[in-house]
């Protein structure tokens, strides 16, 4: 087991070359959740996200010899990047196998960094089987992701700075993939301030070490896709889990819905960028996911901030729909001169933005009718009702399309 003096000595030795991320206070979330909320954004990291402490203290404890024969790792990008910035630093060559699904930005950036990339296997799973051959047929020295007591150590600096910065928390919670980062927080937290409950949040798509403290050890589930990619872990570390086992006082769950909201309100409300994985505690705390927390002092710790931008995108609009302020509807016309253009007066009359205009015969229901199809950008809900009704008030037939 990982001790506190592991990692306070781990962050003896990262402390120089590791940002020290900001835990601010967030007054929105907390009327969200019903908590005082804090944000670890670990996403300002200079890789974007917490990975690179536990990559660095590793590298800092390697013998000259294992830096000699370089390095290799597997990941779906944070680690990644985390391993092959610091081994620049220290002039050690890597190697980084990456899942072929890897957002093309994460790949990019760990190349940038001088590593040697190879792109293997439809998961981390395939891609970690993969960086264990290559350890073995070319004599590397492998640099695990979680489940070693040097990385863990590293994670866990995340949990000293957060009792440093909010000295009376009551709630931490924590993303959990291979159980890395819960572990070593769990670890500093506990042992500094034993009361504070520690939460681990996973994707409900892939929650490996829920199934493995359910089963009582680690089990492999089936591979699935997530938008939370950086947590996509088929099975929980076995060090890791005795940590989590010990240490953990409960994960939850959250839905992919819930995580893409969780993104989209860091960008709109906390102007910060999130990943999948590293929004995860956010939308645990949204959606008042851990029992208790009402009240309480709760930190969530937001664990990178490597997203594609086509994913943003599709994210934002996804959000905007869900809120009703990106809306499509269907109006059935009579196939006049001037029907568009009454429509459209409506329209501007109620302060809604025609996006897009479609306009169609084929699929009218009446022959000698019309459908035109609009896509609307809209202050809400409330606004979508409050257009709709004022159409159907002039007599119009009109359906709004989607959700």
């Amino acid at each position: 087991m990982v001790t506190l003096p592991d990692v306070q000595a781990a962050l003896g030795r990262i402390r120089d070359r590791i940002y020290l991320s900001p835990c601010a206070r967030t007054e929105t979330l907390s009327r969200l959740s019903g908590t005082s909320a804090f944000l670890k954004l670990e996403n300002l990291q200079m890789t974007g996200s917490y990975k690179e402490r536990g990559a660095l203290n590793t590298l800092l404890l390697a013998g000259e010899a294992e830096r000699a024969r370089g390095l290799i790792a597997a990941s779906a990008g944070n680690h990644a990047q985390g391993v092959a910035y610091h081994a620049g630093r220290l002039g050690v060559k890597a190697t980084i196998v990456m899942p072929e699904s890897t957002p093309i930005m994460k790949v990019a950036n760990t190349r940038a960094h001088g590593a040697r990339i190879v792109l293997h296997g439809a998961n981390y799973d395939e891609a970690y089987a993969e960086a264990r051959r290559l350890e073995q047929a070319e004599g590397l020295t492998f640099v695990h992701p979680f489940d070693d007591p040097r990385i863990i150590a590293g994670q866990g600096t995340v949990g000293l700075e957060i009792l440093e910065q909010v000295p009376e928390v009551d709630a931490i919670l924590v993303p959990i993939g291979g159980g890395g980062l819960a572990s070593g927080v769990a670890v500093a937290a506990k042992a500094l301030r034993p009361e504070v409950r520690i939460v681990g949040v996973e994707t409900e798509v892939l929650p490996s070490m829920l199934a493995a403290l359910e089963a009582g050890r680690p089990v492999t589930l089936e591979p699935a896709s997530t938008i939370a990619d950086g947590i996509a872990v088929k099975r929980a570390g076995d060090l890791t889990f005795d940590h989590v086992r010990r240490l953990v006082d409960e994960i939850v769950t959250v839905s992919e819905e819930e995580i893409a909201s969780a993104i989209l309100y860091l960008l709109e409300k906390e102007k910060t960028v999130a990943e999948g994985a590293g929004a995860v505690a956010v939308a645990a705390l949204m959606n008042r996911r851990a029992a208790g927390l009402e009240g309480r002092r709760a930190v969530a710790i937001v664990s990178g901030g490597n997203i594609d931008v086509n994913l943003v995108a599709r994210i934002i609009e996804r959000g905007l729909v869900k809120d009703g302020r990106l809306v499509r509807v269907s109006v059935a016309l009579t196939d006049k001169p001037g029907q568009l253009a009454k429509v459209s007066a409506i329209i501007a009359h109620h302060r809604a933005n025609v996006i897009e205009v479609h306009h169609t015969r084929a699929f009218a229901t009446r022959f000698g009718d019309t459908t035109l199809q609009l896509t609307l950008e809209t202050r809400g809900l409330e606004h979508v009702q409050e257009l709709l009704q004022a159409l159907r008030e002039r007599g119009y037939q009109v359906q709004q399309l989607g959700i």
